[in-house]
């Protein structure tokens, strides 16, 4: 009587075996959801990190003009220049992702860059502060409202 038992619950066993073959509906679905989920996450992440480095490019950008307009204000006797080309041999090189460098000069060697990102944003420096986000009028910094 054992001997049959076991013979039966062998025979149901290799059965239950041979129909669990892949994955039910349920749980495809269930995996497509959780995907589904962590991309939603993961995307506006993703291109918030890209806005930030063309920011960051910008940024950048104005204080090695900064630094080469100081360099070129030197080897020419205190006079500075608004062409970012003249700079090239003080050590300006621009980014890729930065549409405008723009160097507008004040009197009695006040000077204001900017530049815009190529997300949209403005950043400016003066002589006398850092990189901020807002514009230059006449050698001015406007923060951004």
């Amino acid at each position: 009587m054992i001997t049959a038992i076991h013979k039966s619950l062998a025979a149901k066993r290799e059965m239950l075996a041979k129909d669990e073959k892949g994955f039910t509906l349920i749980e495809l679905l269930v995996v497509v959801l959780i995907i589904g989920i962590l991309t939603a996450i993961a995307v506006p992440v993703f291109l918030g990190q890209q806005d930030q480095a063309k920011d960051a490019a910008a940024k950048s950008d104005i204080g090695v003009l900064k630094v080469a307009l100081v360099s070129y204000a030197t080897a020419n006797s205190g006079t500075y220049t608004t062409d970012t080309d003249e700079l090239v041999d003080f050590g300006f090189v621009a980014s890729s992702g930065v549409t405008a460098h723009t160097i507008t000069l004040g009197t009695g060697g006040v000077f204001c860059i900017q530049a815009t990102s190529a997300s949209g944003r403005t950043y400016g420096l003066t002589n006398t502060a850092g990189a901020a986000e807002g514009t230059c009028l006449a050698g001015v910094f406007t923060a951004a409202s």
